[in-house]
């Protein structure tokens, strides 16, 4: 068998690999040896990759390519070590913009080694040189858009920047016009290929990345995470047709498409568009319903509130970012373990888009061990709530607002919610009565069977369990 002829083999054993990770991690009891597919898969691609490319390069470039896959090896480790739970949104918006840079790189790559060279000295046939070239284009585009909109994200995420929308005048009208350029500057690139034109469609495509994710709101947040996660997989994707590599097209395919996928069940799971979320707008930080929300709201106290849960049948807790931000998520299973144990019924209900990162609350709940088949989705749980003694509304805001069904003028109306307010009563954990991530008032606060539990959710669960 020839070094190319295993190579190939290897990409197929890794293409299968990539798919099994793919199905391992859509379930919860299957995810951890889903990630192990991903991560043999992975290896195998990386030694293959590694292997064919020391028969052609001089030890030399070897070396770099050793010093460099254990130069991130040590970066990923370190990071990974060090990351928080609520810092993995963040983090994933930061490795999607190595990906857009890689395929801007191998891009620019591609053209220096091909189009500057000339056809007669590569090994491109002069027909398919046009082809190449705009491979090139595309890759650049795609990998550009990715970079700048990942940094964007990164730092809303991670509030470096507000996270509310940027919005310029026509900004819709500028989106469309980098997209016309983009157009007419790979027809240009085709027919006459220059660094010129390649320099000026990168710009085009950096600032159009930027301001893309710039100008989408805090409340679409986590639709962006993987709208980029899908930007980030056609960008390796095109890289893939550019290196000639067809484990890497595969993959790119893979993540694209599950990204778009992910992204289009989120967009439902807010009733929004796709293209409305691209447009931008929403999240406006300190913006109310329209209209306005009136009334007081009543405090309790946590032994109030164990008071409520020890006389209860059954309990549904609805978790939100900001039990992450409090490292609750412990102090919640241990909660959940002793009502279970004094015979009430404790679920979880959780909105596709709690959190900041799809699954963000699902992640957290399996790492504090609570059990599965308890933690149920918004439309397994909603038809429930209103035969459920107390909710316990922690860190959640935007995903159990009524303004959504009850004020069409809401920017959120429309908007699936969790219906926590048809319980008997509701407790709501939160450090005081500011806006959501999304900037929108929440009327569920002022409501006469709802309950604010004011102060930091992981000291109010834990003097919950003490007065229990």
């Amino acid at each position: 068998m020839t070094a190319t002829s295993a190579a190939a083999a290897a990409y197929v054993v890794a293409g299968l690999l990539f798919v099994l990770s793919l199905a391992g991690l859509s379930r919860h009891e299957s995810a951890r040896a889903g990630v192990g597919y991903g991560i043999a898969g992975m290896a195998l691609a990386l030694a293959a990759t590694v292997g064919l490319a020391a028969r052609s390069v001089s030890a030399g470039a070897v070396g770099l390519i050793a010093v460099a896959m254990a130069t991130g090896a040590v970066l990923g480790l370190w990071r990974a070590r060090l990351v928080q739970m609520t810092g993995i949104p963040e983090l994933i918006a930061l490795l999607h913009s190595f990906v857009g840079l890689a395929a801007v790189l191998v891009g620019w790559n591609g053209y220096l080694s091909v189009e500057a060279e000339g056809a007669a000295q590569t090994e491109v046939p002069t027909d398919l040189l046009g082809i190449h070239s705009a491979e090139v284009a595309i890759g650049v585009f795609v990998g550009a858009v990715t970079f700048t909109g990942s940094i964007v994200a990164f730092l809303k995420l991670s509030a470096r920047v507000k996270s509310n929308p940027l919005v310029l005048p026509g900004r819709n009208w500028l989106n469309l016009g980098a997209l016309v350029a983009f157009a007419a500057l790979t027809v240009a690139f085709v027919v006459s290929p220059g660094a010129g034109v390649l320099a000026v469609l990168t710009g085009i495509a950096l600032a159009l990345g930027w301001h893309l994710v710039a100008s989408i709101g805090g409340g679409d947040m986590p639709v962006v995470v993987s709208m980029l996660n899908s930007y980030s997989g056609w960008a390796a994707a095109a890289a893939g047709f550019l290196l000639d590599n067809d484990l890497l097209i595969i993959t790119g395919a893979l993540v694209g498409s599950s990204g778009a996928y992910l992204s289009y069940i989120m967009c439902k799971a807010m009733n929004r568009s796709f293209l409305s979320v691209i447009a931008g707008g929403f999240g406006n930080e300190g913006s109310v319903a329209a209209g306005g929300v009136d009334g007081e709201h009543t405090e309790i106290t946590a032994e109030e509130a164990a008071e409520l849960l020890r006389d209860a049948k059954s309990v549904v807790i609805t978790p939100g970012y900001g039990m992450a931000v409090a490292h609750a998520q412990a102090a919640v299973a241990e909660l959940t373990r002793q009502l279970t144990d004094a015979g009430v019924e404790v679920r979880f209900g959780i909105h596709p888009v709690a959190g900041r990162l799809p699954g963000h609350m699902n992640v957290l709940l399996a790492e504090a061990k609570v059990p599965y088949d308890i933690v149920l989705e918004m439309d397994e749980i909603n038809d429930d709530l209103a035969t459920t003694s107390v909710v316990l509304v922690i860190g959640a805001n935007d995903t159990v607002n009524p303004a959504a069904l009850d004020d069409p003028g809401s920017p959120i109306a429309g908007m699936p919610v969790l219906h926590v307010w048809d319980a008997e009563h509701v407790v709501v954990f939160k450090r005081s009565m500011s806006t959501g991530y999304a900037g929108v008032q929440n009327p569920l606060f002022f409501r006469e069977n709802t309950r604010m539990l004011f102060g930091d959710a992981r000291e109010r669960v834990e003097d919950i369990l003490k007065a229990l």
